[in-house]
Order: C-alpha cells, then structure tokens, then sequence
C-alpha cells in the first residue's frame, strides 16, 4: 500500500485516496473510487512458491512508476506444484475510471482476429464497446489514471488461432503482464513480441507454439518471469531453442528471476547450459526445465547462482551424480531432480538444509544412497524417492520431521521395521512405502488425522493389524495393504471410515469373516479388494448396500454359501465383480429378470464357482471381460455372446460345452480361451483381430482349414493341442507374422514340417508340434534373427541330424527332440546357446562321446538333461560335465515353472511348457516344469568307465538316471552331497564295491535302485534306507543286511592293526567264518583250515615284528556272480609276483612258498579240492593297469582270472564261499 501511496502523491493527485482493504486470494476486486478521481487499492493474499522469492520487484523507469516506484508480480502458475506454500504476495493495481479509446479498439480487434468457443470463453465473448475496457475480464489498466491496458490475461479461454505477426496484440505497447496460457494457438511465436519491450511478465505456457524460439525474445529485457514451458508428451512437436540457442536468448534477460522451460527442446550439454544461465541470469530464484533434453553433468558453475530456491531439472539425460554443492544453496526449497538417471551416491548433505521443503528424486534406478539422522527443525514437506536405489533403514528420526506432509519411498531396497515414530507425523496425508521388503509390524496412523493415501503394499509386513491404528481418519480415502503376510482378522475400523474410496487388502493371510459396513448409507466407497486370503463365511450382506461401488474382487478365499447374482442390481454402479475360485454357488438362473439388471457390468469373473448355466449377458453392452471357465456349464455356447461387440476377453475354458450356436463374429474380441472342452467338429474360425486363441483339449476332429493364416494376421498365441485333427499344416499359417506361440500337439497331424515355420514367422517364440505323426528331416533353415525359446518336435518319425542352424537361436530355453529316428551324434553346437534348460534327446540313433572338447561354452542355467535310450559310448566326460553350471546351484530357490508369457497382455493366461521325464521308473509327464527340478537321465547307452566324481557337484539335482549302461567301478561317495536328490537310479551296469555309506544321509531320496551290479558288503543304515523295498538292490551277490534276507550273520570283522613304521600305504582286511551250502560237506579239521587261512594268513601278510599298530579303515569289495574276492590293499615294498609278461598259477604258488605261506596257501588248495574243484586253472595272463578284463570260463569248471600289471591277485577257488584272497599293490 505504500507503493501505491507514495506513486500518488509522487504524481501530484490532488484528490483524495479511497480506502484500501484486504481480499483474500484469487479475488477479483476492481478499483473504485469515491469519485472519478479517487481511487481503490486492492492487496491479494496468494499461495506462491518461497519466502523471499514470492515478491518479485522489477525495477522501472520513472517515465512508467516513478523514480522510487516498484512493481510487483505474482506468479501464481506455481501454486498448483508448490499447494502448502503460501506466502504474501502484494499485487497494487491502480487503474484509471475509464480507459482510452485506442486501447479499447485494439482490444476489440484483438478479439475479432482470435478463433475460439463461445461458451467456455465467456469472458472473452463478454468484451464490447458499450463497456469500460479496464472492467473487463482479464483486462488491468494502469495506476496513473492515464487508461492504458498494463496487463492481459486471456488464459484458459479456448483460443485455438488467429494469434500472428499482424495481431493487434503487438500495439500495446503499454502491456507489463501478457499471460496466454493453456490455450491451443497451434502456430510458431511470433517476431513481434519484440514490441513489447515492457513487459515484466510473458507466460507463454501450453499454449499450442510450437517451433523454434525467436531471437526477438531475447530485446524484452526487463522481463522479470518468463514462462514458455509445455507439458511434454514423446513425439509431439513443441517449442525448441537451436538456433538461436538457449545461451543466445537470455543473454540480455539479466533481470530474469524466473525462468520456465520445461518441455523446450533445448538439447544442450551441462557445461553450455549451466554456463548460460550461471553468466546471464545472475539473481535467477526459479530454474525450472525439466524435460528440455539437457544432459550432463551439471557443471559446477551453476553454484553461482546462489539465489535459486526452486531447481526443477526432472526428465533429463543427466547420466550423472548429484553435485554437492547443492547443499550451498542457502535459500534452496524445491529440488525436483526426478527421472534424469542419476547415478552415484547422494549426497546426504543435502537433506539437512534448513529451508528445503520439497525433495522429488524418484525414478533414478542406478541412484544410490540412505536417509540420514533427521535433526529437529528441518523444513521437509515433501520427500520422494521412489524407484531409486536408496536402501537401508528408515531412521527412527524421520520423526523429527514435524513438517512433513508426503513420504514417497515405492520401488526401494528399503528393509527392516517402519519405524514407530512415523506415527508422529501429525501433518502427513500422503504416505508410500510400497515394493519394499519392510518387516514387522505396522505403526499406527491415528495421530495423521490429514492422512488420505496409504499404501504399503508389496513387502513383507506381518502380525495382526489392531483396529486401534486406523480409529478417526476421517480424511482417509486411499488404503493398499496387499501383497504381505498380514493375519488374523480385517480391521473393522476400515470398514468404519466415512471417506474411504479404495482398499486393496489382497494377496494376505486375513482370516475369519469379513466384517459388515456399519454405514452403508452414506459410504463412499469404490473398490474392495480381498481377493487372495483366508476368508470364511458368507459375503456381507452390506456388501450389497454400497451404492457408490464401482469394484468388488473376492476371489482366492474360501467364501461359501449361495449367492444369486440378480443381488447385485442393488449396486448400480459396479463395473468389476470377480468371486472366483471360493467355495460359493452363484446362482445364475434369476440374472436375467431384467434387461437393466448389470448393465454397467464390464468385467465378471464367476471362474470355478459351480455354474450350471449362462447368465444372460444379453443386454450388457458395456461388457469387455467375461471369465466363467471352471465350471459345470453344458449344452452350446449361447450365440447373444456374438452380440457383445465390446467384448474383448472371453475365456469358457475347463466346461462341458459341445458346440457354438453362431460363429464368434465378435469385432473387439482379443482374447479366446475355450481349451478342455468338449467342442466337436471343424474347428471355430477366430474373428479377425484375435490375439490370443486356445482351442486346446477338446474333440475337434477335423483338418486345419487351409487359410486358417488370414485369421491370424495379429495373433500371437495359437494352439489346437490335444484334439484329434489330422491331415497337413497348412502353408498359410506361416503368414501369421505375429505368431509367437503356436502348438499344434498331441494329434494326428502328418506330412513334412515347412521351411517356412521357422524361416519366415521371426517373431515365433515357442513352437511344439510334439507326439504327431511328421516326417522327414528339420528343415536347416533357422535365421539370424531366430528368437525361439522353446522347440518340442518330440514324439514323431523325424529323421535326419540336428541342422547346424539351430545354433543361430541364441535365446533357445527349451530343445525336445525326443522319440524320433534323428541319426546324429552329440550336437556339440548347442553348447554355445548359453540360455540352455532343457536338452531332451532320448529315444533317438544318437551315436558317439558325448564330450565337446572343442567347444568352450557353458550352461550357466541348464536343469534338464535327458540322453536316455540312444547309443551313446565311451566314458562319462568330467571335463564336460563341469560346464553344466546349471546344476551346480544350492538346490535352493522359489519354486515357479518354466513358462512362456507372450507380451504379457493376456491377463494372466502364459503359454506352459511341458515334457516328459523318468521318475522313480515310471515314465511321466511334467505340465509344469519347475524352475528347481533338476535331473539328468543317462539311461539305456553304452556308456562305461567309472562314475565321474563332478556329479557329486550337481547339487541341485533332484533325478539322477545311469541305469542300464557298462558303468564300472565304484560307486562315488561324492553323490552323497547332492542333497536335494529324490530318485537315484544306477541298476544293470557293473559296479562294484561297497554302497557309499553317505548315501545314508540323503534325507529327500525316496526312490532308489542298485540292483543289477556287482556290489557287496552291507547295506548302510539311515532313514531313507530303511524304506527301501529289496528290489533296490537283488542280484548283487555280495550284499547282506536290511532289507534283504542275508543279515550278514557269515561275517565277522577283524579290525586288523598295522604297524606305523610298516610302510603300508592302506590295507584293507575282513575275517569271517565260512559257511557250506551243504551240511555236513566237510570235517571240523577243515572248517579250522579254512578259518586259520583267512586269519592267520592275513596277520602274518601284515604283522612286522613288534612294531606299534595303526587301525584298518574299511573294506572294498570285488565281485563276479562266480567268483568273490575280498581285497587287501597294501604297499610292501617289494615287487612281489608281477614281473614277466605271463605267469601261471603255479609259479603263483611257488613264489608264495618261498615268501613262508606254504601253510596257509595249501590249507586253502586242500580246501577247494576237498570240495571237488577239479577243473584246472588256466594260465593267469598279464593285462594293462585298468583294464576290464572279466572272469570267463574255458569250460564249465575252469576260471581265467584276469592280472593287471600293478596288482598281485592270490585267488582260492572255493564252492559256496571266499576261502582267502590279497590284492596287494606292489
């Protein structure tokens, strides 16, 4: 007021001055005067951006204010970004009684020349000749009584042209203020702006220019605000600052304080735009432009505009750390720095400056750091940092934060308990905290009583919530607990709360009834979502007394009773009903009473909720998404649903339909599910725009009609599996150029596979044309391009090898070549697809080593390996058994299935891969494949050699198949690590040696089979063990114990010492007593004979004089079904018999005599004679160290017992068992 008083009396007005009094914000109060001379002062209070940066004070000539005066404007386009900030801003406004003639004409012209609508521009339309210019709207004169037009204000009127370089707009000269926002001119800025060379203030925002900024800007310097900012939308032309550039325009804008660019594309470095603004515009305050295609970094000589309180840069290519000199600013308010991709670490300096009130860091990914201790007294209202990297816990002190009002932290790495003292942010009415891992409890929000949005959805919170926490939010209208571990019952005082618009308690562990809705009368509420908990009983009967619901989701519970769907005509708003998958009847059978009855319904789902009969849809226009599968419902698909042209999703799967009444002519249908059906006959022609189609698991019988491709020209899913089509693919299919999954398994389709299958359809993802009846070779034809994930061509008569382009499909997931005829060997070209899975090639001519020596790839993920009934050789190959990474995982991890989910707009609907395995001897069918089964099935071959030791790395296994080869060896201890295993299977190969007993511990192992082998000694004991039937481990001679009949009552073990200073490496001993098949075959003489051979002999081979003894460890075993052997392994520091290149048995005896075992060997040949062996030995021949030389029998009393070059083998012939035998190593 003392701006206007002293520019009066400055300008010598003589006549009195009229009162000047308040007026709240956003009036519109007109100067008056007592007389035509006096005059009338308004002083508005408005809400702006800062303290000292709310007045903006330009100062001006004499000619225009006086030589002290100053003007002052508000710029109160802030006020909807910055609502909690109010601040005075005084806006004198002396105007004349009556303006002159020429600026009224000019007004009048201006609005001849514009282009807009009658009836939102009133104000515009209201402006005439019969009325005083300075009282029209929009219309300020000035303060010296002179009548001329200082500000104009025509924003938000419709104006959609008429604005170029001729508008009479450019003649007043006088204008200080010219604000044309929020209008759609739809041309370039014209040069003529230029004329108007007092203007203070320009607000050009949304305003439909478009087009390069013209240098003429840059003459209106003593503009104090510029606002030429758009909203920005990818694409869409809009203003930009090339030529001239950004530094050009505000060279001479030195009085610039505020500056808003937003949506301009400036396109310009950190080091050029910071250097621009930092050396013209020296007391900007606002910095605002976000979306302007800045990159960075943000040079360090933006520091020197310590003056900025508002920084909004949200939307730029930063690619950089947040500088910290930002925490410099001393007056800084607003920093908005959303969406730049900022990296590093933020700098924690910067929440700690006193004046800042608004933090917007969100939607940085790469964007690192914590929050800090919050000291007392800080001015933060608005905090946002979600989807960024910020992690780490909340701070108890975000207590001390009285101030703040909004706390947006979704999408973090945040962990840990939501502290308690958020509780004491009385101001906060916007809270956020999903997509966290947030534990624990929840605080209670009683004390916000402003409160209006809470969201903590996505964590991992626990415990009851008490219905204390939620009592008198009567501001509350926004609730989403979902996707926790919420129990116990559902607070009442939601149900409670007069405002509430949306809950969403979803995906929890609530249990008991839900409660009823105290005032249903007066409610407001639009959505209820409890789908997906624990929840009893009957639905509320208030439930139907919601008058304003628009969304009821009740589904995943275990609801029952009956409901009648006619009930919901009392909800005359619902849009989304879904009470699938409870343990409800709905009754559809009154739903048609009246036409009107859903009509708003747009999306019903009723899945699994024992239908019997269609609702009648038949007036619902407004329905898009119509889900009844799982249900009972017979007889044909009513032809009314060919009625509803808005229908975009319809899914009948899992019924007992027969047949369609009409075809599905349905113009906005996207989705078609109508798998596991009984639908019979041709098949269905798809409307022309589906995208999805599954007519799988019906009895269609029928060929493929041969241009079945026109109806497929935007479909990415098709399958028609599991019905009974025959003949040929058609060729059209292949222009299907969108196709990412087709299946056409499991019928009797013939012919070859087309070239263009997999030549032309690029985007093809999955194709599965397993169990039919194709022939033929794989067409070599896969392209560079090739995006397949998933190729099931099992189960046919294909032949031929695996085309060497294969390998070009670098994302393949999924290879089933199973039960064909392809001749190949090991494809060793796939070793490079590193995405490998499953490799499923059994029941093939698949022929040679399976080892890729030249080939150095890996698979980091593979989980499925089937090479089972092909004729595969040679050794099991370590080397390449280590680059099946896949299997080396825990064992651990969160089961979900392997699956295919094309584009991810099917609304839950994925194409599952399936296949077939060996378990526990029964061939089966896995629908899903879990993503932690793992197996390896190397079954029914040739492979021989021992079992590597790398498969006891293999710790995620679950089925380890090596039945049915010439395995030999032992069997390595090694697989007792594999602790997830559940089926081992190593029957019918020639292993030998005692069962590992770390077998014992694998807890999981619920199918085993040994049988078949050459294994001896006992059966180890442990709790999986002990179940196992006999059948795990018959015809292995040499076992005894549990479970089978030989409780190993024949052995007697002799723990034999052996001296420490001995030299003996290792030795390996068992003494038992022998037994007779016959009684009474022979003398206790002999019986002792047979005894002292076993016991003395063995002591005298490893006593040394007196020397102190060390214990023996355990016991190896050989074994032949003619012949058993129990080995010592020793070392004795001789070479002993193995010299010569032959030796005959009784050299062996000779040798043995002279070496003092006269006594023991002969009791032994005494023994087997006495026993009527009267066959002879054949020569024992001299053999390579591990070779596989088998017993075999000349004639049917003679034995060839194999010696190897590093061992000595003493064999005793015996009838019904081992007399005595030393493998010693020399």
């Amino acid at each position: 007021m003392g701006v206007g008083f002293g520019y009066g009396l400055k300008i010598n007005y003589s006549r009195t001055l009229g009162w000047t009094e308040m007026a709240p914000s956003g009036s519109n109060l007109r100067p008056k005067g007592p007389n035509s001379n006096s005059f009338y002062f308004s002083y508005q209070w408005m809400a702006n951006v800062g303290r000292d940066s709310g007045t903006i004070n330009a100062d001006t000539s004499a000619s225009s204010f006086g030589e002290d005066g100053d003007f002052s404007i508000g710029d109160d386009s802030l006020t909807p970004s910055f609502p909690k900030l109010h601040h005075a801003l005084i806006d004198v406004a002396l105007v004349s009684a009556k303006c002159q003639i020429d600026q009224q004409s000019l007004l009048l012209q201006l609005k001849k020349s514009l282009t807009f609508v009658q009836s939102p521009s009133e104000e515009l339309a209201n402006w005439t000749s019969s009325t005083d210019c300075c009282d029209w709207d929009g219309i300020t004169c000035d303060e010296g009584g002179l009548g001329r037009v200082v500000g104009l204000d025509l924003s938000n009127k419709s104006i959609s042209g008429g604005l170029d370089n001729s508008s009479e707009l450019f003649n007043l000269q006088f204008l200080r203020s010219l604000n044309l926002s929020f209008n759609n001119f739809n041309t370039t800025l014209p040069v003529r702006f230029a004329n108007l060379t007092d203007l203070v203030s320009l607000k050009l925002s949304n305003a439909g220019f478009v087009g390069q900024i013209p240098i003429e800007i840059s003459k209106l310097t003593r503009l104090v605000s510029l606002d030429l900012s758009t909203l920005y939308f990818p694409g869409v032309i809009s203003l930009k600052l090339e030529k001239p550039n950004l530094a050009t325009v505000v060279q001479n804008l030195t009085q610039l304080r505020e500056l808003h660019l937003d949506g301009v594309n400036i396109s310009a470095h950190g080091k050029d735009w910071c250097h621009a603004l930092s050396s013209s515009l020296p007391n900007l305050k606002v910095l605002s432009m976000s979306n302007c295609f800045l990159s960075g970094p943000i040079d360090a000589s933006l520091a020197k505009l310590q003056s900025l309180s508002i920084i909004r840069l949200s939307g730029n290519n930063l690619s950089a750390p947040v500088p910290e000199f930002f925490a410099n600013y001393s007056k800084l308010i607003a920093l908005q720095l959303s969406f730049c991709d900022l990296n590093g670490i933020f700098p924690q300096t910067i929440f700690q400056v006193p004046t800042l009130e608004i933090l917007d860091l969100s939607l940085n990914k790469f964007l690192q750091g914590s929050l800090p201790e919050f000291r007392q007294n800080l001015s933060l209202q608005t905090l946002m940092l979600s989807d960024t990297s910020f992690s780490g816990r909340l701070p108890q002190s975000i207590g001390n934060l009285g101030k703040l009002s909004r706390i947006e932290l979704a999408n973090h790495n945040f962990a840990g308990p939501i502290p308690n003292s958020i509780a004491n942010l009385t101001q906060l009415f916007y809270l956020d905290l999903s997509s966290n891992m947030f534990t624990g409890p929840i605080p209670s929000f009683r004390m916000s009583k402003n409160l209006t949005h809470v969201d903590l959805s996505h964590n991992q919170l626990t415990s009851e919530i008490p219905s204390s926490h939620w009592e008198g939010l009567l501001n509350l209208a926004f609730v989403d607990l979902a996707y926790n571990k919420f129990n116990g019952s559902i607070p009442w005082s939601l149900f409670a709360i007069p405002s509430l618009q949306m809950m969403f308690l979803s995906n929890n562990r609530f249990g008991g009834q839900v409660p009823e809705f105290p005032n249903v009368s007066s409610s407001l509420l639009d959505t209820l979502d409890l789908s997906s908990n624990k929840l009893e009983g009957p639905i509320p009967s208030s439930v139907f007394g919601l008058a304003k619901l628009n969304v009821l989701k009740l589904s995943s519970n275990k609801l029952n009773g009956t409901m009648q769907l006619h009930w919901i005509q009392k909800l005359p708003d619902l849009t989304v009903l879904d009470l699938s998958y409870n343990n409800l009847t709905v009754n559809a059978a009154g739903s048609n009473s009246t036409e009107s009855s859903l009509a708003q319904i747009k999306k019903l789902r009723l899945a699994s909720c024992n239908l019997r009969m269609f609702p009648d849809l038949n007036h619902q226009s407004n329905l898009f998404h119509l889900d009844l599968s799982d249900n009972q419902i017979t007889g044909l698909l009513p032809g009314w649903i060919s009625a509803l042209d808005f229908l975009q999703y319809l899914n009948l799967s899992c019924n007992l339909l027969v047949g369609i009444e009409k075809p599905l002519s349905l113009p906005s249908l996207s989705i078609l599910d109508l798998h596991s059906n009984q639908l019979q006959g041709s098949i269905p022609v798809p409307p022309r725009f589906i995208t999805y189609v599954d007519y799988s698991s019906n009895n269609f019988t029928s060929s493929i009609p041969h241009n079945i491709g026109n109806y497929l020209n935007f479909t990415f899913f098709f399958s028609l599996s599991n019905n009974k089509l025959t003949g040929e693919i058609p060729q059209s299919i292949c222009t299907a150029s969108w196709l990412q999954v087709l299946d056409l398994s499991n019928n009797s389709l013939s012919g070859i596979m087309w070239d263009c299958l997999i030549e032309k359809i690029e985007t093809l993802g999955v194709l599965n044309l397993r169990r039919n009846n194709f022939s033929g070779n794989i067409p070599d034809k896969f392209p560079s391009t090739c995006g397949l994930k998933t190729l099931d061509l099992s189960g046919n008569s294909l032949q031929g090898q695996v085309p060497k382009s294969l390998a070009k499909c670098t994302s393949l997931e999924v290879l089933d070549l199973g039960n064909n005829q392809i001749n190949d060997t090991f494809p060793c070209l796939l070793k490079s697809i590193s995405s490998f899975l499953v490799l499923v090639l059994r029941h093939n001519k698949f022929h040679g080593h399976i080892g890729c020596p030249q080939i150095n790839g890996t698979w980091p993920y593979i989980q499925i390996v089937d090479i089972a009934s092909n004729n595969f050789t040679g050794n099991l190959p370590q080397i390449s058994l280590k680059t099946w990474e896949g299997m080396m995982r825990d064992g651990h991890g969160t089961p979900g299935h392997i699956k295919f989910e094309p584009l991810r707009i099917t609304g839950g609907l994925y194409y599952q891969d399936s296949i077939t395995v060996t378990i526990k001897g029964l061939e089966l069918e896995l629908v899903k494949i879990l993503t932690i089964f793992t197996s390896a099935d190397f079954s029914n071959n040739n492979f021989d050699g021992p079992i590597p030791d790398a498969i006891g790395q293999f710790q995620a296994l679950y089925l380890l198949n090596l039945s049915h080869n010439a395995l030999t060896g032992q069997i390595p201890s090694s697989l007792g690590k594999l602790s997830q295993l559940e089926s081992l299977d190593l029957s019918f190969n020639h292993l030998n040696g005692a069962i590992p007993r770390q077998l014992a511990n694998l807890t999981f192992l619920s199918f085993l089979n040994l049988s078949e082998n050459q294994l001896v000694g006992r059966i180890p004991t442990g709790p999986q063990f002990q179940t196992f039937s006999p059948d795990s481990f018959i015809d292995n001679e040499g076992l005894c114990g549990f479970p089978l009949n030989d409780n190993c009552s024949h052995e007697s073990p002799l723990i034999v010492p052996i001296p420490s200073n001995s030299g003996i490496k290792d030795a390996r001993i068992v003494a038992g007593e022998l037994k007779e098949i016959e009684e009474g075959s022979h003398s206790g003489e002999e019986d002792k004979c047979g005894h002292e051979l076993l016991v003395g002999w063995s002591l005298q081979l490893l006593k040394i004089k007196d020397q102190p003894w060390k214990a023996i460890k355990d016991i190896r075993w050989l074994s032949d079904k003619s012949l058993f052997v129990k080995e010592i392994q020793g070392y004795l520091g001789s070479h002993g018999d193995g010299g010569g290149d032959s030796a005959t048995f009784e050299a062996l005896l000779r040798e043995r005599e002279r070496k003092q075992k006269r006594r023991e060997i002969g009791c032994g040949i005494g023994y087997g004679l006495k026993h009527n062996y009267s066959g002879t030995l054949v020569r024992a021949e001299m053999a390579p160290h591990g070779s596989n030389l088998r017993p075999k029998r000349p004639n049917s009393n003679s034995y060839f017992f194999s010696y190897r070059h590093s061992y000595t083998y003493m064999i005793i012939p015996y009838k019904a068992s081992i007399i005595a035998c030393a493998n010693i190593l020399v």
